[in-house]
């Protein structure tokens, strides 16, 4: 049994080649072999181009599906499903986003609903994990006793990025039992900004203010920081989104299909408290 990554040099990617560590016959689909992780078999291609897909896909039994967030993921997708249908891959498991669906409130939503409904028409046997907020997306939000962040008073119930690796690696060893499931992954609370800066409180012996910042703000220096002019105007509507109510909840899935509690917040916090306040910020 194979089993091809694909986003292999991202973050989520990067976390589920973690949780396969000692499961054998894991490959990586890379477009540059010098960027591969060590330690699995190495497949060159690249999604925008089908015709590289052919041999990377040979001999793949189950494909864990993830597309950079953009205005080409729908097409990047289309072309690992085809490519997976002529291989004959049995089990797709494809990493949506929170909320996809057709009127979903970001782009990114609405065409993950689209790449979704395609993977479900496609004949193969297929999984959806649409993860929450990412707990690592705080990285660098601390600057000194306080925390910045564009979210308002929006209680999100935010996920540990290893707890997506852990269900993934769950579910692409034995994909037969989740044949047709859908999954939305969260944390164990849903929680605001707030409660993440006394949690960071609680971690660094020090009172950790909030500091809500505007959405354009937040925006503005996303930009300034190299992303990309759409992938931060996406995240503006997610932000947007956000502090309105729209991801204030929690659901089961992650513990029923790994039969343990998502990680909380503060067991995250103390974990990469170097992470969330840099030393040289």
């Amino acid at each position: 049994m194979t089993i091809l990554i694909t986003g292999a040099s991202g973050t989520v990617s990067r976390a589920v080649l973690r949780s396969l560590e000692g499961t054998a016959d894991v490959r990586v689909l890379v477009r540059d072999p010098a960027k591969a992780p060590a330690g699995v078999q190495v497949a060159v291609g690249d999604l925008d181009e089908p015709a590289t897909l052919d041999e990377a896909f040979r001999g793949v039994s189950t494909l864990w599906l993830l597309t950079a967030m953009g205005p080409h993921a729908p097409h990047r997708s289309m072309n690992a499903v085809w490519a997976a249908r002529q291989a004959g891959v049995g089990h797709v498991v494809r990493m949506s986003a929170i909320g996809a669906a057709h009127d979903a409130p970001t782009r990114n939503g609405r065409l993950h609903a689209l790449s979704d409904v395609e993977l479900m028409a496609s004949g193969l046997d297929w999984t959806i994990v649409r993860p929450a907020f990412f707990m690592q997306n705080l990285f660098g939000s601390v600057n000194g006793d306080t925390l910045y962040g564009a979210l308002g008073e929006g209680r999100i119930g935010m996920v540990d990025v290893r707890d997506i690796g852990d269900f993934a690696a769950e579910v692409l060893r034995a994909p037969a039992r989740h044949k047709g499931a859908t999954y939305t992954l969260t944390g164990p609370a849903s929680i605001s900004l707030g409660t993440v800066a006394e949690d960071l409180s609680q971690v660094y012996g020090t009172p950790i203010g909030y500091q809500p910042v505007p959405v354009e703000a937040g925006v503005q220096a996303m930009r300034e920081a190299g992303l990309p002019e759409w992938d931060a105007k996406v995240t503006g509507e997610y932000l947007v989104a956000y502090s309105q109510g729209w991801g204030d909840f929690t659901t089961p899935d992650f513990e029923e299909v790994v039969g343990r509690p998502a990680t909380p917040f503060r067991t995250f916090a103390r974990d990469h408290a170097a992470e969330l306040r840099p030393a040289t910020r």
